[in-house]
């Protein structure tokens, strides 16, 4: 008589996973956790869609000051003083660590002593994205 209650769990499985997600939602997957035999084992989400939402918000927000490259060259770079920060500049990245890059991205320039023309993005909430949003301008040091 255990098929009727696979049936259920596989219902509710289903049903939870076809909601959608609300409107602007941000909200990383949470772990997906399997049992074999007696072991549990968590595997964590992928970053594939972190990644690409990471580089969609860069698109958006983050070119039209610090421009598509990231070198502070936007189209509103000109009105802005200081200026946007040139992500290509090596002295700027070993001066700085990764936390820093991540609360300047979630709070804003006031956040870290900075400008407070750098607007804080306190609707990411997902951990991942604001990682890999600290990846991408990591990677423009050269």
């Amino acid at each position: 008589m255990r098929f009727p209650i696979v049936l259920a769990l596989l219902s509710l499985a289903t049903a939870a996973c076809s909601k959608p997600s609300p409107a602007g939602s941000d909200q990383s997957e949470p772990p997906l956790t399997t049992t074999a035999g007696n072991a549990a084992t968590t595997t964590q989400p992928s970053t594939a869609g972190a990644g690409a939402k990471a580089k969609e918000i860069f698109a958006s927000r983050c070119t039209p000051c610090h421009g598509a490259q990231g070198r502070g060259d936007g189209a509103a770079s000109a009105s802005l003083t200081p200026p946007p920060r040139n992500f290509h500049d090596p002295a700027w990245h070993t001066s700085i660590d990764d936390a820093y890059i991540e609360k300047i991205i979630r709070y804003g320039g006031t956040a870290v002593g900075k400008s407070a023309a750098m607007p804080g993005n306190p609707d990411l909430t997902d951990q991942t994205v604001v990682a890999e949003l600290r990846s991408l301008i990591r990677s423009f040091n050269n």
